[in-house]
């Protein structure tokens, strides 16, 4: 006779253990390692909570610490390898497996550690990729989740920073697993409970609040003057031409000069009211200036940023806000939003092939890709149309137009050459070479060629929708590949015909002087500039500040 309650069996031998280093709920900071070494087995999927912003921090120092002998070869799940700790875990031999999907300030560490044969790499995922997988079979069997309070029922409060966490703890509490939360302070009555504290089985108050990093930050002092330039075309060429209202931003200094360019230059063109009016995006500082001039209408977020919650909470009209009147956000429904209610992504990558392909991982270097990849592709599950979609999809085809389908705008805005001079554009991605080094059966490429409409560096613009042969596409990129040696090796009486089918623009074609990219362009010039945009709501971390 078939069992059918082995997990729940499982769960409760669980908790029986684990309870003999708590009271209720409640387990002091001291035993949380041993609450870990006796919740959790060898071999267990976790989930140790971990995207790209807030950090169960406490509880990764803590899992760190257990006994290897007892708890080795975990599988991690989890959407940011952020802190040291995540890494330490395989390098001490408590985890094995990983799958995630973004490790930005550990991808040179994860780089060494794969090289070295201590981490087992299952996928890169988008995010959305990676949630869904926890409700299909990367189910954790344990998540150390994070919130800013717990009541004594274990109800717990994000306050601005809901993020991943819903995904998480859904996934795990309803499969028979374990969830461990650690919270700033535990009070009477929380302001909103956004995790039902039944789903919730230990909490711990950890001896400092959990780490918050400022991703979305970027100080418009930064912003160069080539930036402002592509800015510049992205505005005239793309958001005024196909009537850009629904969007969302990548987190580069390129985007950032988009939003600090919209109260100036492009309300100058007349676009206020007719580009850029409802986001899915973080609370990006850099925007502060554009909502204060009335440009935006509605934003949708994924997380928070640090210093942004007293502007978010006088600003409930633009941002979704709970009844406590904190923003609300939440990554699984914000990037489900990227993906099918808006009509451009714009962002930057740090490879881009002659098909268009690109990619953040290097030979070197293994950031993932966060949201990017459902943020940038075409969703062919979509139906509702747009202006901007169709138009788009009316330019990628010669095909019957009754049966036409729109298209989704994916612009990737880069600089022919990054840091030190690396250029972006390539012959072939690193991420091909890495992935026959560490026999990976799939190349980790970000957003695919086949996605992208438009290039843009500070040379032009290229429209890849107006392409019909990949020779064409690949004279395009090299069109706008400036002094690289992709950009060398155009074909310059293709190029010019590529010109005069405007499939490629200069600045000057589109009307642009690129003398006029000028700083003063931007509407704020400083983090302080912000701040007083924001009407002093806006409190920048300590480390953005110099005055």
């Amino acid at each position: 006779m078939a069992e059918w309650q082995t997990e729940r069996t499982a769960r409760d031998a669980r908790l029986a253990a684990g309870k003999v280093f708590a009271k209720g709920k409640m387990v002091a900071p001291a035993d949380v390692t041993k609450l870990l070494e006796a919740v959790i087995r060898t071999g267990d999927r976790v989930c140790l909570e971990g995207d790209n912003q807030k950090q169960a921090d406490f509880l990764a120092e803590a899992l760190v610490k257990v006994d290897v002998a007892r708890i080795h070869d975990l599988h991690i799940v989890q959407s940011g390898i952020v802190l040291p700790a995540h890494v330490d875990l395989f390098e001490k031999g408590i985890a094995k497996k990983l799958d995630f999907s973004y490790s930005g300030p550990q991808g040179g560490a994860i780089a060494r550690a794969l090289n070295a044969g201590k981490i087992e790499l299952g996928a890169i995922h988008t995010y959305i990729e990676l949630f869904a997988r926890y409700f299909v079979d990367l189910t954790p069997h344990v998540a150390l989740t994070v919130a800013r309070a717990a009541d004594h029922d274990g109800n717990l409060y994000m306050g601005p920073n809901t993020e991943d966490s819903p995904s998480v703890i859904e996934a795990t509490a309803f499969k028979s697993g374990i969830v461990i939360a650690q919270v700033n302070e535990v009070v009477d009555k929380l302001p909103r409970v956004d995790v039902a504290g039944d789903r919730v089985d230990f909490v711990v108050v950890t001896p400092k609040p959990f780490y918050v990093e400022p991703l979305f930050t970027r100080d418009p002092a930064n912003i160069t003057e080539t930036q402002i330039l592509a800015a510049m075309m992205a505005i005239k060429g793309i958001y005024a031409e196909y009537g850009i209202k629904r969007l969302n931003h990548g987190i580069g200094y390129n985007t950032a000069a988009i939003e600090l360019l919209l109260p100036t230059f492009a309300e100058k063109l007349g676009l206020k009211g007719k580009i850029a009016t409802h986001w899915a995006l973080n609370p990006h500082p850099t925007l502060i200036p554009a909502i204060e001039s009335g440009w935006v209408k509605q934003i949708h977020s994924f997380g928070s940023e640090v210093g942004m919650d007293a502007y978010m909470r006088a600003r409930p009209d633009i941002y979704f806000t709970g009844r406590d009147g904190s923003m609300s956000s939440n990554r699984m429904y914000c990037q489900v939003a990227g993906l099918y209610a808006t009509d451009l992504f714009i962002g930057s990558t740090l490879q881009i092939d002659l098909q268009g392909n690109s990619s953040t991982v290097t030979t070197d270097r293994i950031a993932g890709f966060g949201g990017a990849p459902n943020m940038g592709s075409d969703p062919h599950g979509r139906r509702h149309p747009s202006d901007p979609w169709l138009k788009a999809g009316r330019e990628a085809t010669d095909g019957d137009q009754r049966l036409m389908r729109g298209r989704k705008l994916v612009v990737q805005l880069v600089e022919t050459f990054s840091e030190k001079m690396v250029p972006v554009f390539v012959e072939k991605l690193d991420s091909l070479e890495l992935a026959k080094t560490f026999k990976l059966e799939l190349a980790p490429v970000m957003i695919y060629g086949d996605d992208v409409t438009h290039i843009i560096s500070e040379e032009g613009m290229a429209n890849l929708l107006l392409c019909r042969t990949p020779e064409e596409r690949e004279q395009a990129i090299r069109g706008i590949a400036g002094f690289t040696e992709v950009g060398r090796k155009r074909d310059h009486a293709m190029v010019a015909k590529l010109r005069a089918r405007k499939i490629i623009q200069r600045p000057e074609d589109l009307g642009i002087n690129p003398l006029d990219a000028q700083r003063g362009l931007l509407a704020a010039q400083s983090i302080k500039d912000l701040m007083h945009w924001s009407g002093n709501l806006y409190a920048p971390p300590s480390k953005f500040r110099n005055w």
